[in-house]
């Protein structure tokens, strides 16, 4: 048998235009790293300019 899964899945959700554009993998058990729940500036695709975005999980 596989063991579980320690990590998941969460997106980054842009603040200015709600779109998501990033898919990353974040430990489950230690939680999510402060430096990426204040936000990260990321560069949105859809404002062709760099935006602050945040963490959503489907």
């Amino acid at each position: 048998m596989a063991k579980s899964s320690k990590r998941e899945y969460v997106w980054l959700q842009c603040k200015v235009c709600d779109q998501l554009n990033y898919r990353t993998v974040v430990n489950a058990k230690a939680g999510i790293p402060e430096g990426i729940k204040d936000g990260l500036n990321k560069y949105c695709k859809v404002d062709r300019k760099h935006t602050s975005h945040k963490i959503k999980r489907k």
